[in-house]
């Protein structure tokens, strides 16, 4: 199942493949990025990936230093990209404090075996006033990034949040962002408040930006609260926590870091599985 990723024009699948697991260490699990099996484990799943559908990738130059963007571009490589370039979106990410922005574009291109990148994101959580300076004024983060897209490096630029303070909306309102990446789950619902209606995913698709939304697994928050009040649940969430996020039609693609082929054939089972999708306003209705 595909969609529009906002203005770009980009038709991607609803689900993507996070990054962050390939390359953070001991992400949520016991992990490495060097490790032999891990590496091969998720270069496998990005092969299956590719296979079933999934065409939208998203890592970042901070996951790892530059190791994530590594075994994707092998990954991508060895699902034989070259052939497929039209139909991938790769996306990665340039922290909003890099000295060299320009540097971390062009080392990206090359861990990831491109001589382009369908998007590249200012990467933030919680952006200050300095922050927003550095990423908006002449010769900032943005510039730069605006200057690669006319140079043909990137296609489009992005930025991605985990908070909801006044920068997240001054960037929205700049209007020289194509996509907003923010955290949105079961948990975290800061950025969609239907109730109101609030929030920054409201504002990114009024100013037709794409959406993509972070941690819809919740990032192993909501497991460790069931298991602390059912130790004994066995019960698995993920394929519900998936669809929670998937029943919001403003969002447009949402991530999931997988490691193994069956993850991702789990995945996409629930992508498919539309039959199982919620209706968000029945679930916020307060009166009956």
């Amino acid at each position: 199942m595909t969609t529009l990723l906002g203005r770009t024009g980009a038709v991607i699948s609803r689900i993507g493949f996070g990054g962050a697991p390939a390359g953070l260490m001991n992400y949520i699990v016991d992990s490495s990025p060097a490790d032999v099996a891990h590496r091969e484990g998720v270069i496998t799943a990005i092969g299956r990936a590719v296979e079933l559908g999934i065409n939208y990738f998203d890592t970042a130059a901070a996951y790892g230093t530059g190791e994530s963007e590594k075994i994707f571009g092998e990954g991508l490589a060895a699902a034989g990209i070259a052939s497929k370039r039209d139909d991938i979106y790769v996306a990665t990410k340039v922290s909003h404090n890099e000295a060299d922005p320009r540097g971390s574009v062009e080392r990206s291109l090359e861990n990831l075996r491109l001589d382009v990148i369908d998007l590249v994101q200012v990467h933030g959580t919680a952006y200050t006033s300095e922050a927003r300076d550095q990423t908006l004024r002449t010769g900032g983060t943005l510039e730069v990034l605006e200057k690669a897209r006319e140079e043909g490096l990137i296609r489009h630029v992005g930025f991605t949040t985990e908070d909801q303070n006044p920068p997240v909306y001054e960037f929205i309102a700049s209007g020289r962002f194509d996509v907003m990446q923010s955290c949105y789950n079961l948990v975290f619902q800061h950025t969609y408040e239907p109730t109101r209606p609030f929030g920054s995913i409201y504002e990114a698709d009024k100013a037709g930006m794409g959406v993509v939304t972070m941690r819809a697994l919740t990032a192993g928050v909501f497991q460790r609260w069931s298991g602390m009040i059912r130790p004994d649940d066995s019960y698995d969430y993920s394929s519900a926590l998936l669809q929670f996020v998937l029943s919001n039609g403003l969002i447009d693609v949402a991530l999931v870091g997988m490691r193994t082929p069956q993850e991702v054939e789990r995945n996409v089972a629930v992508l498919h599985d539309t039959a199982n999708r919620i209706d968000l306003s029945q679930l916020h209705e307060k009166f009956v």
